[in-house]
């Protein structure tokens, strides 16, 4: 590795995150602080150079005044910081749940609902001539019938129900443990890669 300056201070403020482990202490604020201050620096940079520049300022000196319209709905968000007129952000805000339903509702729909109904009936072509896969297509559709039954609340979990909730209660928590493991893991590796970077450091230091 070699030593620069970009290094150096990577170095420290990789120490100055891991010093939260003893307790919070000032090195560890100044090193949050500036990593809040240069990704909002970095998110307004780009937001002005892949949202407002080409889709708003650039149009607008083209003529197309259109674009107004989006502007002026943007500009009433700042409304809320005047009490007079803070209903004038009801607007914006409305458009754009409106508009974000719309446009997620169905989208939201083939991409989870229809795709969850494919692979639950359906087991992959590529794994078609393998006993084991019409196995694992029988467990993914008990899990996704066991699962939906303890959700449905319309009548009272006894008897042949309440088993089969239960059985989906197995699959719930089986789904949540896998999701919580596989966030352990990524956080494990970030943090091993910045163990990794800072044994490289000290080694290429002394």
């Amino acid at each position: 590795m070699i030593i620069n300056p970009w290094n150096i201070a990577a170095a420290l403020l990789t120490l100055f995150i891991l010093s939260f482990l003893y307790k919070d202490n000032p090195l560890f604020r100044f090193a949050e602080h500036l990593y809040v201050g240069i990704s909002n620096g970095y998110l307004i940079a780009i937001t002005w150079h892949n949202a407002l520049r080409p889709n708003l300022f650039d149009p607008l000196g083209r003529g197309q005044y259109i674009f107004l319209i989006p502007m002026v709905l943007g500009l009433l968000y700042f409304t809320m910081f005047v009490k007079r007129i803070s209903w004038l952000a009801r607007l914006p805000i409305a458009f754009l749940i409106g508009w974000g339903a719309g446009v997620s509702i169905p989208a939201y729909f083939q991409a989870n609902i229809l795709k969850q109904l494919h692979g639950t009936i359906l087991t992959p072509q590529s794994f078609q001539p393998q006993v084991s896969s019409g196995i694992w297509a029988t467990i993914i559709l008990i899990g996704v019938v066991a699962t939906l039954t303890y959700f449905f609340f319309s009548t009272e979990h006894k008897g042949a129900i309440g088993r089969v909730s239960r059985l989906g209660i197995i699959f719930i928590m089986i789904g949540f443990g896998a999701s919580f493991g596989y966030t352990v893991m990524a956080r494990v590796s970030l943090f091993i890669g910045r163990l990794k970077f800072l044994i490289e450091f000290f080694r290429a230091l002394f």
